[in-house]
């Protein structure tokens, strides 16, 4: 054990940090003023988020991985609750909301139970089968799987898709750098391919059957992604607008000068490109990809499995939103309401990324040790 601390992880952070406030404050130029001061909001999640950071520090990775299990029952619990008792927002019963304090989001956190839980199922496994059979891998696939279905089908209820994707997408990242044969991702990549093909056909061609068999909620949800293939909507135009005429340094700081739904969460990007133009937008990239290769080379070193478990399912996590938020927000891929980590205004979402940058720098002041969790 060291006591090192990763400034390479650290500084990053910093810098995106002041980013983020900068551009929420400018965001208020269009956001509800009965949403208060969402900049000074979003500076004191960041205080408490370190402060987590400390703590999490001083009690180590393994205290998670032993609670992982309690953790993961308290995270179903909360999404089983918020269905009969969250404040529906948006049509939407996403959030328990606390008077005088906020939103909770708890499908934010339930991100982190599951990788936690998945690190200690998938750790155990490969303690008890040094060379599984095929048979063996399917049964232990059948079982991580329920422990997916069971928060995703929950999170799908509120409805919140974009949440229900990065679980999957956790999921298949932990799996791919667990050892497992190849060939399940195979037939995984068949199987949905071939269910996608005809969902997709009653969709566009049996659309009153669509509806009888899956409701008109996933219907309306899917006409809204679909939307971003002909570059309709306010929000997405009006998003391309401010971001086309920002030209190579923007209009400057708070100068954002189209109006554009989300500006705060899901289309932040835009109001950051808008201001600082095509040389801030690489900046910001820039500091984006030196912070994911960070995290990438802390799978490098010799650590135990568990945590490269956990790191892929960060990094997937981290780089996938990325990818989407911007793409969405340039009108290159479907709008799915997923956010910009580190950057978007929410006290939740950045409360459970805080956690998890707790959790990599546990890793990288750690060597190599054994463990088995039960």
């Amino acid at each position: 054990m060291t006591n090192k601390i990763n400034f390479r992880i650290v500084l990053p952070l910093l810098l995106l940090s002041g980013i983020s406030i900068l551009t929420i404050y400018s965001a208020m130029t269009y956001t509800s003023s009965s949403l208060g001061n969402l900049a000074l909001k979003q500076a004191i999640w960041y205080l408490i988020g370190w402060v987590l950071v400390v703590i999490l520090m001083k009690l180590k990775n393994e205290y998670l991985y032993h609670m992982s299990w309690l953790l993961y029952g308290v995270g179903v619990l909360s999404l089983i609750l918020l269905l009969f008792f969250g404040t529906p927002i948006n049509n939407s019963r996403c959030w328990f909301v606390i008077p005088g304090i906020g939103s909770i989001q708890p499908s934010e956190f339930m991100k982190i139970f599951l990788m936690l839980v998945l690190a200690t199922m998938i750790h155990n496994f490969r303690s008890d089968y040094d060379n599984p059979t095929a048979k063996e891998e399917f049964l232990f696939l059948i079982k991580t799987l329920g422990i997916v279905f069971i928060p995703s089908i929950l999170t799908f209820l509120q409805p919140d898709t974009g949440a229900v994707i990065i679980y999957l997408v956790i999921y298949a990242c932990m799996l791919f750098v667990s050892g497992i044969r190849f060939r399940w991702f195979v037939g995984a990549g068949i199987g949905i391919a071939l269910f996608a093909v005809g969902f997709l056909w009653l969709y566009f061609y049996k659309d009153n059957l669509f509806i009888q068999l899956f409701g008109s909620s996933i219907f309306y949800r899917l006409e809204r992604i679909f939307n971003w293939s002909q570059g309709s909507g306010l929000q997405l135009e009006n998003a391309m607008a401010a971001i086309g005429s920002a030209g190579w340094f923007g209009h400057g700081f708070n100068q954002t000068p189209i109006y554009f739904p989300e500006s705060s969460t899901d289309f932040i990007f835009a109001v950051y490109a808008s201001n600082f133009g095509f040389v801030g937008v690489i900046f910001l990239i820039g500091v984006i990809l030196y912070f994911d290769v960070q995290i990438l080379l802390l799978a490098k070193k010799r650590i135990e499995d568990t945590n490269q478990y956990i790191i892929a399912g960060i990094l997937g996590m981290l780089v996938f939103q990325q990818i989407q938020n911007i793409g969405m927000t340039v009108g290159l891929l479907p709008i799915t309401g997923i956010t910009l980590p580190f950057i978007s205004y929410g006290g939740s979402s950045l409360l459970s990324y805080m956690l998890l940058i707790g959790i990599l720098l546990n890793i990288s002041r750690k060597k190599d040790r054994v463990y088995k969790y039960k």
